[in-house]
């Protein structure tokens, strides 16, 4: 591959980057691949490369082996992407250690069960209210409706949640 030392403008550049890229990036994938083993980060690795070629080009098309500098950095995004993920699963795994997560209780899946039957907009504002203790101005203001519209939405969710709560514990429904 030949390229043009010295081009006049921009154009140029393009011209012999597109030849560049055409030359070599399916080596360069092969190279990763054959590292990573994975074919999608692989790809998205040289296409990081070559992006900081472009960014690059008149420095990386000068350099001894332009291929070897595209190579040589898409390498190192790999590594750099698989250290990442297993940094992110390795902390997960640690902070799923350190903390315990309860199993669901008959209420829980009964509440569940219960939301599920109410439109979209009265289990929102229910659960933005209820659940996640949040006043009716500010549920009002993350759903974009009018306050009286959310306690609309909220008298008409526990309205209809209600049956739904009470038979799964008649006897405390009986005595309060």
């Amino acid at each position: 591959m030949t390229t043009r030392r010295g081009g006049t403008g921009r154009a140029d550049d393009a011209e012999d980057f597109d030849a560049f890229y055409a030359a070599c990036a399916g080596r360069v994938v092969g190279h990763v691949y054959a590292m990573t083993g994975n074919r999608s980060e692989a790809e998205d690795a040289v296409a990081e490369a070559f992006t900081r070629a472009w960014q690059r080009w008149p420095q990386v098309r000068d350099a001894d082996s332009p291929e070897a500098w595209v190579r040589r950095v898409a390498t190192r995004i790999a590594v750099s992407t698989w250290r990442k993920a297993f940094n992110r699963v390795r902390a997960h795994r640690r902070a799923a250690v350190d903390t315990t997560v309860p199993g669901l209780t008959e209420d829980h899946v009964a509440l569940l069960q219960a939301l599920q039957r109410l439109s979209a907009s009265e289990r929102r504002a229910v659960v933005l209210h209820h659940l996640n203790d949040m006043s009716v101005a500010d549920v009002a203001a993350e759903m974009g409706k009018p306050v009286g519209t959310v306690k609309s939405y909220l008298a008409r969710g526990r309205r209809a949640m209600a049956p739904m709560l009470t038979e799964a514990h008649p006897e405390e429904a009986s005595h309060g």
